[in-house]
């Protein structure tokens, strides 16, 4: 959740996106400023999860998005197929794309390995940590460069599964990801009032019916 003592939580009350539905598992497109899972207090309560249990009552987490990312989100929809899911997710066999709209050009791609942890004086911020950081590692490409904004679209591939991984690895080579409240310097000096961070791209052998399974969704930026 943000920093700020004064936030409140309003999040978007659109009805949920179906991105793609089977007997096992459900994929939304999660908008901006809505939790993944329930918070712990009540007023925090409205969530992705929440609202596909009310269609879904059996249904179950398998990863999660931070609230002000977009995108596309996975749930079970029983048991095995969670347990099936949280599998796959361990074995990094899910392709997993992200696009986001960073600060700076980009010279030329490459990857991020630099190990993470919570700076728990901050909390929920997550920090570079050499000692003791988990491994953590982010490929990203570019896709173009606005000279006139000084904004670099680009495309992120999360090797591993660390909090705030993108938004962290971004900051620590320069190129922060805008509208980002935690790790920009400047959050406001984006025309957009979000984050320009969206889950566009899921790809997957399905678990149960290992049939291959490819997800889009339109970044929204």
């Amino acid at each position: 959740m943000p920093l700020n003592d004064n936030f409140i939580y309003l999040p978007p009350q659109d009805p949920l996106e179906m991105i793609y539905e089977d007997e096992d598992l459900v994929v939304i497109n999660k908008p901006a400023g809505l939790l993944s899972v329930m918070g712990r207090l009540p007023e925090h309560q409205d969530s992705a999860y929440l609202r596909v249990l009310a269609q879904y009552p059996s249904a179950k987490v398998t990863h999660r998005l931070d609230m002000a990312t977009s995108g596309l989100l996975m749930f079970a929809k029983h048991r095995d197929a969670e347990v099936a899911i949280s599998k796959m997710f361990q074995a990094r066999t899910v392709k997993k794309y992200y696009v986001a709209l960073v600060k700076g050009q980009i010279q030329q791609d490459g990857s991020v390995e630099v190990p993470l942890i919570t700076d728990w004086e901050n909390r929920p911020r997550q920090m570079v940590h050499f000692e003791l950081g988990k491994p953590a590692k982010t490929l990203f490409q570019s896709i173009e460069y606005d000279v006139t904004t000084d904004q670099s679209r680009v495309r992120l591939e999360p090797v591993t599964g660390r909090s705030h991984q993108l938004r962290v690895h971004m900051m620590h080579i320069g190129h922060p990801i805008m509208g980002d409240k935690l790790y920009h310097p400047e959050p406001a000096k984006f025309h957009f009032k979000r984050m320009a961070l969206h889950a566009t791209y899921l790809a997957f052998q399905h678990p149960l019916k290992q049939s291959a399974i490819e997800l889009e969704s339109v970044v929204p930026f």
